[in-house]
């Protein structure tokens, strides 16, 4: 055939459908457990004998109402684009939660598969779907697949290419009138729509087409802009403007609502086998996970688990790490010493570029085990339930526990956390969100907590480190609730809705992927921004007023940070080599870290030798463990790196919301720095 056909991959969030695509596509895509993470619609191409096909991943979404931006975006591509086929990736285990969405879209009038995924998680719950029933009531093909285990994709396509013009749905079979729904309605049309509303709603139904096609306004879909019309959905009601309050003297969008979960009962009750047969494992589980004077403890003691993993594991494993850099500078140094190097190209191999390079990627074991943590807690079904958690308590603030999504991303890298922003369907929510999300810690901090906590805490690095996240998501809370002040809206525009999945085995395919991209962007990372840096780090301490120097206190860098090393005083943080360090900490925070090395004249201070040599050389400038302390709690809280503050832009689309975040975020850095140094010194 000419041209590849067009196929909205479409799914609640949690239903597999981004694994899917993947498997279809060979994209790496993250996969998580938690709604909002596919913001944006992704593409891929396949061929399947001899059809083309253009694979379009849409954010993943439970229903068309158009409330939330997934909602919209994925409404919006499927009635203005030209979508050849939807695919409707289902969560077999969970298909009454799944089917609503189902219903909806086969009423847009489109060819609809329902692609019935997991189904491998309903033989082990003992159900059981009949493939036979579930079609005749649908009246669209239901094709069981697994995209974990990549079974029933071959069929699924086959299905799509042979189903693009059916979009009317075919062999209804209904057996509504024991259920008193068969109706005396002028028209029967059990033999025609999926979906059959009561007697009032399928009266008003007619009566709105016939006022729609005597406008003459072009339209697709009768029957779905009359139900959005008596559901008074604003984007439908500006298309067809006037008065009808003859007709729509309501909203009936719960009426309609009903009536589509009446079929879904029905459906259930008839397709369903052994549904009895639940995953009581699981519910004991959320007894305890989503309780409300559990949920939030155990949360707490889960990320703490995690910090000890990333210390005690990570800290083992970097061992070989420090040796091997030590051993690499060691040797280049002798290198270039019998090659004649000059003395400052030596200078800035190996004191900036590998020292500032190297120091960072020390660390990597440490990030490592971080983000295998996270993609286990993601993968097994967990994330999900701390936003359920979190939803009493942000509704205090004015937020949805939906709005916590975002913060918990920030766990890893605030960028794609700023992004996931957009599942908010408030503009005014979305902007808090933006402006506190940095406050919580990304994983580019983490080399300067396990630095300084390893330094100066020894025993209770671990605990220190941890405290810095809890400051990261008590300060966003505090910053949250200030700016709610005042606010008339004080209820959230709408109750979290969101999926529990079932707590599972997490997928190693999954979690390797998600790890191995976390693991390349940091290497990236230290191979551009932290490699330039480093660069940029060394001329500006080799080089001042008189060309270059051997004394860094006459370099450009030490200008600089003397004259703003006054304002950082009453937070301890006075010395101009600190204020530098946090300069350069704007392109990546991690090279904060091998500034303290370059700036203090100590030659692998991420290793033990060096740590204990670094600590000496800043005692001897009175900075001591409150100083250190009031350091991370600093770098936790200030402005964020650069790609952090392009994307805050790109979202905000505000020159002047975009500084005014920056300053608040280092105001409040300043404050809290100040407090807990001041603190110190009392104790």
């Amino acid at each position: 055939m000419d041209r590849a056909l067009k196929v909205a991959f479409v799914g609640n969030p949690n239903c597999g459908k981004t694994t899917l695509f993947n498997a279809y596509t060979g994209a790496n895509l993250k996969v998580a457990n938690w709604p909002g993470v596919t913001v944006e619609k992704k593409e891929g191409a396949l061929k399947y004998h001899k059809h083309r096909f253009t694979l379009v991943d849409l954010p993943g979404t439970y229903s068309l109402t158009s409330y939330t931006m997934e909602e919209k975006l994925t409404r919006q591509y499927i009635l203005d684009s030209e979508v050849d086929v939807i695919v409707d990736v289902a969560d077999a285990s969970a298909l009454e939660r799944n089917l609503y969405l189902t219903l909806q879209l086969i009423e847009l009038g489109k060819p609809v598969i329902l692609a019935l995924n997991m189904m491998d998680i309903v033989e082990e719950r003992g159900m059981e779907i009949d493939m036979h029933r579930l079609p005749e009531m649908l009246g669209i093909p239901c094709i069981p697949v697994s995209a974990k285990h990549k079974t029933g994709l071959d069929i699924l396509m086959h299905t799509v290419a042979h189903h693009q013009e059916k979009s009317k749905q075919e062999n209804l079979e209904h057996h509504h009138y024991h259920h008193g729904r068969g109706g005396h309605h002028k028209h029967s049309h059990h033999k025609e729509y999926a979906v059959v509303y009561n007697d009032v709603i399928e009266d008003k139904i007619d009566q709105v087409i016939a006022r729609v096609k005597e406008s003459e306004q072009p339209c697709s879909n009768y029957r779905w802009t009359a139900i959005k019309l008596l559901e008074l959905d604003e984007e439908i009601l500006s298309v067809y403007p006037g008065n009808w309050d003859d007709i729509i003297d309501r909203s009936y969008e719960d009426d309609i609502i009903n009536g589509k979960y009446d079929l879904i009962e029905e459906i259930i009750e008839e397709c369903l086998v052994n549904k009895q047969k639940k995953a009581a494992a699981t519910d004991y589980a959320d007894k305890l996970m989503t309780s409300n004077l559990w949920g939030f403890p155990i949360f707490l003691g889960i990320m703490a688990i995690v910090f000890f993993l990333t210390f005690t594991l990570g800290d083992f494993l970097k061992i070989g790490f420090e040796a091997a850099f030590e051993w690499f500078s060691g040797w280049m140094y002798q290198v270039l010493t019998s090659l004649g190097a000059s003395a400052w190209l030596i200078s800035l191999i190996v004191n900036g570029i590998i020292a500032g390079v190297g120091g960072i990627l020390t660390f990597l074991p440490n990030i490592f085990i971080l983000f295998l943590a996270l993609a286990f807690l993601e993968d097994s079904g967990y994330m999900s339930r701390v936003a359920y958690v979190m939803d009493n308590l942000m509704g205090k603030i004015g937020l949805s526990g939906r709005a916590f999504i975002p913060m918990i991303l920030g766990f890893g890298c605030t960028v794609p956390a700023i992004m996931a922003s957009r599942s908010l369907e408030n503009p005014k929510d979305r902007k808090r969100i933006i402006f506190i999300t940095p406050f919580m810690s990304c994983s580019a901090r983490l080399p300067i907590y396990v630095l300084f906590s390893s330094m100066f805490f020894q025993k209770s690095a671990m605990l220190v480190a941890y405290s810095m996240y809890l400051i990261g998501i008590l300060v966003a809370i505090v910053t949250a609730l200030i700016m709610n002040i005042g606010n008339k809206r004080k209820k959230i525009s709408a109750p979290l809705l969101i999926e529990l999945p079932e707590y599972k085995t997490p997928n190693l395919h999954t979690i390797m992927i998600y790890v191995w991209q976390k693991v390349k962007e940091y290497l990236t990372k230290a191979g551009t921004t932290i490699f330039l840096a480093s660069i940029v780090l060394w001329f500006l301490l080799n080089f001042g007023m008189n060309g270059m120097t051997t004394d860094m206190s006459e370099s450009f860098g030490a200008m600089a940070g003397m004259k703003i090393a006054p304002l950082l005083i009453p937070a301890g943080l006075g010395l101009w080599q600190v204020v530098v360090a946090l300069i350069s900490g704007l392109a990546a925070k991690e090279v904060v870290v091998s500034s303290f090395s370059v700036l203090f004249g100590v030659a692998n201070a991420t290793t033990a030798v060096g740590m204990d040599h670094l600590r000496d050389v800043l005692a001897g400038y009175g900075f001591g463990a409150g100083n250190a302390y009031a350091l991370m709690v600093f770098c936790l809280l200030y402005t964020p790196c650069v790609a952090t503050i392009g994307i805050i832009y790109r979202e905000l689309k505000s020159l002047k919301l975009t500084a005014a975040t920056i300053l608040f975020q280092l105001v409040v850095a300043w404050v809290m720095a100040v407090l807990v140094y001041q603190i110190s010194l009392l104790l």
